[in-house]
C-alpha cells in the first residue's frame, strides 16, 4: 500500500457525489479568516459556512503574515471579501511555548539542530491579536473596504470570543 492510499481513497469517495464544482473562486459569504493551522478549528463549521463561502488562510499561530496579507489584499479586492476575521485559539503552541522551547522540541524530534529556525510564538495572544488587526486596517490597499475582527477560538468549548 503506498503512503497516500487511504487519503486518495478517501478522495474518490468524496469526489463521487461532488457538488461544488464550478464555482468561480470568490467568497460567496463575503468572508476571509486567517486562522492557525491546528486541527482541532474547523474554519467553515465554526462560522456557519460552506465551501464557497470563505477564503481561509491558515499558519502556526494564525498570524497575520506577510503572506497572509497577500491573500487579504487579492480577496478584499478580486474575491468579494467584505468581512476579515483573524482568530488565533486557545492551548495554542506557539503562544505555550518558548522559541527556545520549540527548537529544543524540534531539535530532538529532527535529530539535526533547529537553532536557526525562526517559529514566531507569541508572548501574549490578545496584544498579538490587536496587532494583527490593526496591520489590516492600516494596510493601505485594505483600510476601510473590508470590516475586520480579532477573535480567540476556545478549543475546548467552540466558542469565539471577539477582542479587536
Amino acid at each position: 500500500m503506498g503512503d497516500f492510499d487511504d487519503l486518495l481513497a478517501a478522495n474518490k469517495d468524496f469526489a463521487a457525489d461532488f457538488q461544488f464544482g464550478g464555482f468561480d473562486g470568490v467568497a460567496r459569504a463575503g468572508v476571509a479568516l486567517v486562522t492557525c493551522m491546528d486541527s482541532r478549528i474547523d474554519p467553515l463549521r465554526m462560522l456557519g459556512l460552506k465551501p464557497g463561502d470563505a477564503k481561509i488562510f491558515r499558519n502556526p499561530g494564525g498570524r497575520v503574515t506577510v503572506a497572509a496579507m497577500e491573500a487579504l489584499v487579492m480577496g478584499v479586492h478580486l474575491l468579494n471579501v467584505q468581512r476579515i476575521l483573524v482568530v488565533p485559539h486557545t492551548r495554542c503552541a506557539v503562544a505555550s511555548n518558548s522559541e527556545d522551547e520549540i527548537r529544543a522540541r524540534v531539535t530532538e524530534s529532527a535529530g539535526v539542530d533547529a537553532s536557526w529556525q525562526p517559529f514566531h510564538v507569541v508572548d501574549d495572544q490578545i496584544r498579538a491579536l490587536t496587532e494583527d488587526v490593526h496591520k489590516v486596517t492600516s494596510h493601505p490597499l485594505i483600510g476601510d473596504r473590508a470590516k475586520v475582527g480579532g477573535f480567540l477560538y476556545d478549543v475546548d468549548s467552540g466558542l469565539l470570543t471577539q477582542h479587536a
